[in-house]
This record gives C-alpha cells, structure tokens and sequence, in this order.
C-alpha cells in the first residue's frame, strides 16, 4: 500500500551523509538535519534510495542547506540503553543544495551539482527495497 505522506523540509547537514548497500547492491545514503531555528536543535533523519543515494552522498556535506521532498516514515531503534523508540524519518524523492553555488569551488563544478541534484527526482519503484533491507 502506497503512502500519501509527503513533506518538503529546509535543514542544515549536521554531518556529512552516509553511504552503505543493500544485499541486492543498491545504495542508501543517511545524513541527519536540522530544521529548527538557529538556536534549536530539531534533528530529523534522511534517507535517499538508488540513483538519488548515490549523488547525494556524492554531493552533500556537513554543513550545506538543503531542502529535501519525500515521504514520512517511522522506524524503531534502540538506544544506547537498549530501549526501543520509534522515529520519525524522511525517505527522500528529492534533494536541493541551497546555494550551491556559493560552496562549490568552479562554476562547472556549480553545473555539474546544481545538474545532480537540482531537485533531482528519485523515480525508482518504492518496491525495490523492502524494510528489512535497510541496513540502520
């Protein structure tokens, strides 16, 4: 069954993204933002699947704004503790660098970004991956 949640979000990396394989070999990059203000820390975790994982973990670091499109997940995970929570996760469709432009370093490096992920779309099939095979 499909999900009709959909949320777009502005957020600052809190640190640069994660890149790790599913069993069939499909990229899943993880990163973390914040989207509170300057002075509030509201951390939210993203995911991004397939062609959108591989350039997001390519592109995306530390620090950067970004603004990300996709659907609202939950998922249970246990603390240090040994506690289980459920959390609140974004599985991205869609990623922009915010002012790329102003951290790259060239102007055709700035193209080439600005080309991968200007709002890139994921259009991979949510069936590729099932929950079990999401390695965090």
């Amino acid at each position: 069954m499909s999900s009709l949640s959909k949320i777009v979000v502005t957020g600052k990396v809190v640190r640069n993204p994660e890149k790790r394989f599913t069993g069939t070999n499909l990229p899943i990059t993880s990163f973390t933002i914040n989207i509170g203000a300057e002075n509030e820390e509201k951390l939210v975790r993203v995911f991004a699947i397939g062609k959108l994982g591989e350039t997001t973990a390519n592109s995306v670091k530390k620090d950067q704004s970004v603004v990300v499109e996709g659907k609202l997940q939950t998922a249970a995970v246990k603390t240090e503790s040994g506690v289980e929570k459920k959390i609140v996760e974004i599985n991205a469709q869609g990623l922009e660098i915010i002012g790329a432009s102003l951290q790259e370093g060239s102007s055709e490096e700035t193209e080439s970004v600005a080309n991968d992920l200007g709002f890139l779309e994921d259009t991979s099939s949510d069936e590729l991956i099932g929950e079990d095979e999401i390695p965090f």
